[in-house]
């Protein structure tokens, strides 16, 4: 539903704006500005005239798919830009207009350049990543060897001091024994790389398994996670050194770390070597990480100013994707030279749309301009009503039910009083309304600030709920000094109540809470009304319930007015006679019909007359003049059960509001007496302040949370099936105008 305007006449929320289906012909130069302004304006919802048509048949699929390329590109930087963490410029510059075909250059090359820029450094980072964990496996693996190293130098010394060979110490640690037959040597090859750190222990049992034992394999433990060269992640992993012999133990090893993911990477024993690789490990990482820095500035000097101008491309990407859509969504005529389109609009927007097809024509430099004309139609039109930021979310609530058909009276119009209302007799309380008033008032003061974030969803709800909060705090206070109730504490600020007690020595007795019962009876609001104005001590349930029992009895000291015994006799008897009135007639009405069209009469139908008395006359006959009474019969008996038992249901669901209201008071009083007076009682400020914390929070989380969010349910439900079932349809379809409001509002 739109809101109201300056321009538009005054807001009529009762019924729906007047509809007209109007038709537009546009010659072709023009037709793209026409529907540009149209979509500006937001007060025409066009018709699908080419829906025989798949959508790549029809005229614009091409501009809708370069469109389609355009806006991947735009959500591709998106991304980019949130993995950046650059923040998108809000503010479009005014009266800025751009060239779709520039957009469409730019995009291009900004994404290639970018894809470029992040291939590049994708490569970078991951030659990075490798040499990373090539420096670890030469640190790591080169501790291992310097130690057994210092054990060989260890063994050389015992073994010289036994004189038993004098050149072992210059021999390299894997060297064959020369005093060992050549025959008999075994030459030892090893492995060195990383594996993930889960994966370590069933790594060392498969290699152990895989060549029946004739490995041996030493594991180091990395403490900082590192970066996997091959998917980027953090992970954290071991380093391995595994001595084999032979080539085919060497094969299965290779394979067991392929399968492990395991990076292997080439080592030297030579100590050497090692500390010159180490270097020269160092210094290419330092290259690297000057290289990648270079190039994570370049790029984010390209972030930077593509999200100065993002917002920019992305609203006109989006326009002009909405208008090409409705473009195709035109008809050409004969001459394949003017676009033919049909929509509905309300009847007070005829000026404006005419003034916007006169602008496009003088804009576009067309020698032709548009022609509108409005067009007879018995199609149902769709509802439109006009609410603005405080009618709006009461408006939602209705539409939840059922868009109203075309001049339906609208719920809305009493749901803006009656729904509060009934929220508030459920929840009585003037401390927690003031609550609820405080919270609501926060949301209103910065609504302009909040209603450009993006909020979460339940305070999103909350926030375009907020004006219909405020009214529910608002009547929340007002019952709340009817019921007395402040936090569940009982003030006298009005005269003590005496409905508890029809004895005059406790007359003036104070009540802190009127026992009532509001079954919304119209007769019953009468009596209640006649009771406070002359203050009788009458018991109205007494009178109600007798009434129907025992009608003929008399009322005593029930009595409220003069022959009330007469008027409610009357009443009954009206209730009963009602019965019969909406069974029979409508049956032999219907059967009348028939015979007439059978003997040949003709009546032409009035446009007003209800449609269920078609559909249920030529209902079941399909195309054949057949009548079964029966059936007619039937289904108007049941109908009539149904209204009948609805009526008593619906009426006793009325109860909710005295059950909310009881448990919403006790509630309070559990709280306020077995949480605040209770810690009060101990005379102790460490109990007290925790007993105060306790009732907060439980004040706020069950009373000012869970049970406003069960009062509005509840109240949802008594409007909804109590309510609005009883004469409200609700078959209609809303009026969906294009706009490129609603366009610039929708999310990818």
């Amino acid at each position: 539903m739109g809101e109201s305007g300056g321009c538009c006449p005054p807001m009529d929320l009762m019924r729906s704006e007047p509809m007209q289906l109007v038709q537009l012909i546009v010659p072709m130069e023009s037709a793209h500005l026409t529907v540009s302004y149209l979509g500006d304006l937001g007060l025409v919802q066009f018709k699908d005239l080419n829906s025989e048509k798949s959508p790549f048949q029809r005229t614009y699929a091409a501009q809708i798919k370069r469109c389609g390329e355009m806006a991947r590109k735009i959500r591709f930087f998106k991304d980019q830009m949130s993995k950046a963490g650059v923040l998108r410029k809000d503010s479009l510059e005014n009266g800025t207009d751009i060239d779709l075909d520039d957009v469409d250059v730019k995009l291009g090359e900004l994404e290639a350049e970018l894809v470029e820029i992040n291939a590049n450094n994708d490569k970078l980072q991951r030659s990075y990543n490798e040499l990373m964990e090539y420096k670890l496996v030469l640190e790591k693996a080169g501790e291992f060897f310097s130690s057994a190293h210092t054990s060989a130098t260890a063994q050389q010394r015992e073994i010289d001091s036994q004189q038993v060979g004098e050149d072992l110490l210059e021999a390299p640690l894997l060297q064959e024994d020369k005093s060992i037959d050549s025959s008999k040597q075994v030459k030892l090859g090893f492995l060195t790389g990383l594996v993930p750190r889960e994966k370590s222990m069933v790594f060392e049992r498969i290699l152990f398994r895989a060549t029946r034992g004739n490995v041996f394999i030493r594991q180091t433990v990395i403490e900082e996670p590192v970066i996997d060269p091959n998917s980027g992640d953090k992970a954290e992993k071991n380093v391995f050194v595994v001595f084999y012999s032979g080539e085919r133990a060497k094969s299965k090893i290779l394979k067991i770390c392929e399968a492990f993911g395991a990076n292997r990477y080439p080592f030297s024993e030579d100590l050497g070597k090692q500390a010159q690789m180490i270097t020269e490990v160092s210094g290419r990482l330092t290259e690297l990480k000057t290289t990648i820095d270079a190039g994570l500035g370049h790029r984010n000097i390209l972030l930077h100013a593509i999200g100065d101008k993002f917002e920019l491309w992305n609203l006109k990407v989006r326009k002009e994707k909405a208008i090409y859509h409705t473009l195709n969504m035109l008809s050409l005529d004969v001459t394949k030279k003017c676009l033919v389109a049909e929509g509905w609009s309300p009847v007070f927007a005829s000026n404006e749309i005419q003034n916007a097809l006169k602008r496009a024509a003088v804009d576009s430099n067309s020698q032709v301009g548009s022609i509108f004309q409005v067009l007879r139609t018995k199609e149902l039109s769709p509802t439109y009503f006009r609410t603005n930021k405080f009618t709006s979310a009461i408006q939602e609530i209705v539409d939840a039910y059922g868009v109203a058909k075309y001049q339906e009276a609208n719920p809305g119009v009493f749901t803006i009083v009656t729904f509060p209302f009934l929220f508030a007799v459920m929840f009585g309380d003037w401390g927690h309304g003031i609550c609820l008033l405080l919270a609501t008032m926060y949301l209103i003061v910065r609504e302009k600030k909040l209603s450009s974030q993006k909020l979460g969803d339940i305070m999103e709800m909350a926030f375009g709920g907020r004006y219909v909060i405020m009214m529910m705090s608002l009547f929340s206070i007002y019952t709340g000094l009817i019921y007395n109730e402040f936090f569940s504490i009982p003030y006298p600020l009005f005269a003590p109540s005496a409905y508890d007690c029809r004895d005059a020595s406790c007359r003036f007795q104070f009540i802190p809470q009127m026992i009532f019962l509001n079954s919304l009876f119209g007769y019953l609001s009468v009596l209640i009304i006649i009771k406070w104005c002359t203050g009788s001590q009458a018991d109205l349930y007494h009178v109600m319930i007798y009434m129907f029992l025992s009608p003929t009895d008399e009322l005593g000291e029930n009595q409220l007015f003069p022959h009330q015994k007469t008027v409610q006799l009357v009443l009954l008897f009206l209730a009963l006679v009602s019965v019969p009135c909406m069974l029979l007639p409508k049956p032999f009405i219907l059967k009348k019909q028939h015979e007439a069209r059978h003997q040949g009469q003709s009546y032409a139908p009035l446009e007003e007359t209800d449609e269920s008395l078609h559909v249920e006359a030529s209902g079941g006959s399909h195309g054949h003049e057949e009548f079964e009474f029966s059936e007619i019969f039937v289904h108007q008996l049941i109908h009539t059960i149904e209204f009948v038992l609805g009526a008593v249901s619906n009426t006793a669901s009325y109860l909710r509001l005295w059950a909310l209201s009881l448990a919403h008071s006790e509630l309070s009083s559990v709280f306020y007496e077995k949480v605040l007076l209770l810690a009060w009682g101990y005379n102790n400020w460490l109990i007290l302040i925790v007993g105060i914390i306790v009732f907060i929070f439980a004040t706020v989380g069950v009373l000012l949370v869970m049970e406003t969010l069960s009062a509005f349910l509840h109240a949802l439900r008594l409007h909804w099936v109590e309510f609005q079932n009883k004469f409200y349809e609700g078959d209609g379809y809303k009026f969906a105008p294009f706009s490129f409001i609603l366009t610039a509002n929708e999310d990818e």
